[in-house]
Parts: structure tokens; C-alpha cells; sequence
């Protein structure tokens, strides 16, 4: 009989027991009943993530939005565009700082919004009763917590 090996030492853990591919999973799992309410719009997973972001803070400076979206700046450049061609968000530069690009969310975007809003609470709740309110909660704080990992 094999004896197990001791999670201290220094074996890579199996895909079972991998935060990262974990992680992927359950990413995976959580984005699929999005992706299927987003391919009605004809928006991406990431331009949606601009949009409620804006939706939800107002104006914000471009590197705020792609920080709270998790997007990288080159990336957030590139789906502004075309959020912008669709008339979705709007983007102007800062009266104080002309380097800064200041973005907002126009009626039309946040019309994609709420258009969405019930599928969206739809999929949020079942994600909590599947998890259960406190389970539902914890995740969240610990996977922030992850956010200062370097």
C-alpha cells in the first residue's frame, strides 16, 4: 500500500488539489450561464465587465476602469473602441490632466444593462444557493484576499 505523500513536501499538488486549475474551473462554471445571456447582446465577457463597472462607479479614469475590471490598459483601449463605435460608453480627456482619459457609460450602454439585469441577478442567485449565503460570502472574502498575492 502506497503511503500519501505529506502536502508539505515538495511535490507539485495534483490537478485535484491545484488552486490555480481550481480556479480556472470554477471560472469556467460561473461564466458559461453569463456567456450564454451575453451572446444575445452581442457583447463580450470583458466589454460587459466595462459596462457594469461604469454602470457602477460613474465616470472613472481609464486605469481605474481597467483595474476594477481586470483588464489590462492595452486591452480596456481596444474594447473602448469599440463600446464607443456601438455609442455604449463615451471617453474624454480630463480638464486638469489631458494625459488622463476620463470614461462613462452612455444610455445606450446602460441600457445593455439593465436590459440584462434580471438574467444577471437570475445566475448570481443560483450561484449563492448553490454555494449557501455564508459559504457564498467567505469565497469572496478569501478570493479577495488572494488579490494581494505577488
Amino acid at each position: 500500500m502506497t503511503k500519501p505523500k505529506d502536502p508539505r513536501s515538495d511535490a507539485l499538488p495534483s490537478t485535484d488539489r491545484s488552486l490555480p486549475i481550481a480556479l480556472i474551473r470554477a471560472r469556467e462554471k460561473v461564466m458559461a450561464p453569463i456567456r450564454d445571456m451575453l451572446s444575445e447582446t452581442g457583447i463580450t465577457e470583458q466589454q460587459w465587465r466595462v459596462l457594469r463597472v461604469l454602470s457602477e462607479g460613474g465616470t472613472l479614469d481609464a486605469t481605474e476602469v481597467a483595474d476594477r475590471a481586470s483588464l489590462l490598459l492595452p486591452s480596456l483601449t481596444r474594447i473602448v473602441r469599440s463600446l464607443g463605435e456601438r455609442g455604449y460608453v463615451t471617453r474624454t480627456q480630463d480638464k486638469e490632466d489631458r494625459r488622463r482619459q476620463m470614461l462613462a457609460i452612455t444610455p445606450a450602454g446602460q441600457k445593455v444593462i439593465d436590459d440584462n439585469h434580471a438574467e444577471a441577478l437570475r445566475i448570481a442567485q443560483r450561484i449563492r444557493a448553490t454555494l449557501g449565503e455564508n459559504n457564498y460570502e467567505n469565497l469572496l472574502d478569501l478570493l479577495g484576499a488572494l488579490h494581494t498575492f505577488k
